[in-house]
């Protein structure tokens, strides 16, 4: 970062600037927040079929730009070419199906005595969203896009490290023909736009996804105002592998190597059943020594860089020389690489167990039976997702119900689906984003009541 005034957005695979950003201050958000209400009063007016109209265009032009999308995330963030393609895909895709809530909020009718009682879901007014760094596109897409269709305006802060695919979605809801002022993004510092954003009056709702820490902080603020928010914070991900699991599928380093594992429900807990300890430590050892590091824009790569050189200083604190550990490689030379690795002589209740590293490091922890299991998988603050692998069905619905965490998947180590809720248990967030009550999480219930016992209408 240059200064106070401009976002310097860096290559983390060479460490060459990409672009330098206009990081906006509190009046900026102050004007933002005002035009943004201003466009949001004829929004909610409008038809919903009207507004899902628009946003089936806005759809339609982010698909025409997902190669470009792509691209700039790839030299922002450092993704892998392919998986960058899927972000943009994946924004498209919450539009369209966005679209299809905005003529579906439905309220009820309620039988009561003495008239006709009935509810409305009424857009909340301007909300503010924060994105993170580590899936900059994808995770604006969620908290902005169901906003939108509930009828309300939204204004984007993102990441400071990752502000372009966030502009250039804005652009191109302008040239789909979206209302000047409804979608918004505003590039700053969190302890400046961000914070400007929270505390705002006219902000209806907050949207925040980064660090517990941090998420702790934007609730004690909005709660000065009784502001609703929904936070998507930290994980520590069990991988659960019991002995009759098939285990060359179980044990898939990409499980927590994907976006080199700066992903909230990477599995950094590989928990395996003491019998088959021994066979999951040789897999592993060699499935990470295959692992290919290196340019993300290369179709062969399997695993790009870290975000940024604090990042991978941060993700190295947690393996100290000397520490009993399986290791792939990296490159040397420019750019934020840190190398595969899972940490085997960790006692479960080490920080490494325990904390959320946000890199590509994974903790090998065995287990006993399904009890041991169960206790460790929810021996942590976090519970936002999770995989659970074996063969018995009623084992797989006893651990499903009694792990604590938001996201659970059996035989599979999907987190993710638009179509789906999404959000977690404890020091891991609170509320639900995406799936079939997405719209609703931006609206308020207004109960109506209709006497008709007095006088005639």
């Amino acid at each position: 970062m240059s200064d106070q005034h401009e976002l310097t957005v860096l290559n983390p695979a060479t460490e060459e600037i990409v672009a330098t950003v206009p990081a906006a201050d509190a009046a900026e958000v102050d004007r933002a927040v005002a035009r943004a209400a201003a466009a949001q009063r004829s929004w909610a007016a409008a038809a919903p079929a009207d507004r899902a109209r628009l946003l089936r265009r806005f759809a339609d032009v982010v698909d025409g730009h997902v190669d470009e999308l792509a691209q700039l995330e790839v030299r922002e963030a450092g993704h892998l070419l392919g998986n960058a393609r899927w972000e943009a895909g994946n924004a498209r895709d919450l539009l369209l199906y966005s679209a299809g809530g905005a003529e579906r909020l439905l309220g009820k009718q309620i039988p009561v005595p003495g008239g006709w009682d009935v509810t409305f879901q009424e857009p909340l007014g301007v909300v503010g969203v924060i994105a993170p760094w580590n899936f900059p596109m994808p995770i604006a897409a969620w908290g902005s896009f169901p906003a939108l269709a509930a009828g309300n305006a939204v204004v984007l802060k993102p990441a400071e490290t990752t502000p372009l695919t966030a502009l250039r979605l804005a652009e191109l809801a302008l040239e789909a023909g979206l209302p000047e002022h409804l979608f918004q993004v505003l590039p700053g510092y969190g302890a400046v736009a961000g914070r400007a954003l929270v505390d705002h009056p006219d902000v209806a709702k907050i949207v925040f996804t980064g660090s517990t820490r941090t998420g702790r902080e934007v609730m004690e603020r909005c709660s000065r105002q009784v502001k609703p928010v929904t936070l998507e914070l930290g994980g520590k991900s069990p991988n659960i592998v019991f002995a009759d699991a098939d285990l060359k599928t179980a044990v898939d380093p990409f499980s927590f190597l994907d976006n080199s594992g700066q992903d909230c429900c990477a599995r950094t807990r590989i928990l395996v059943q003491e019998s088959v300890y021994d066979e999951v430590h040789a897999l592993l050892a060699d499935a990470l020594s295959a692992v290919v590091v290196g340019d993300p824009a290369d179709e062969k790569t399997q695993m790009g860089p870290l975000i940024s050189a604090q990042q991978r200083d941060r993700v190295r604190s947690f393996v100290p020389d000397g520490a009993q550990a399986l290791r792939g490689s990296a490159p040397d030379g420019p750019g934020f690489w840190f190398a595969p690795t899972v940490l085997t002589g960790e006692r479960p209740d080490s920080e490494a167990a325990r904390e959320e590293i946000f890199g590509p490091v994974a903790v090998l922890l065995p287990f006993t039976d399904e009890a041991d299991a169960i206790r460790l998988a929810n021996d942590t603050p976090y519970g936002l997702a999770g995989s659970l692998w074996t063969h018995d069905l009623g084992r797989a619905l006893r651990v499903s119900r009694a792990v604590r965490a938001g996201n659970l998947s059996v035989n599979s180590h999907s987190s993710v689906r638009y179509s789906t809720p999404f959000g977690g248990f404890k020091q891991s967030g609170l509320g639900r984003e995406l799936g079939p009550d997405a719209l609703t999480a931006f609206t308020e219930t207004k109960n109506v009541f209709i006497s008709t016992e007095g006088p005639a209408l």
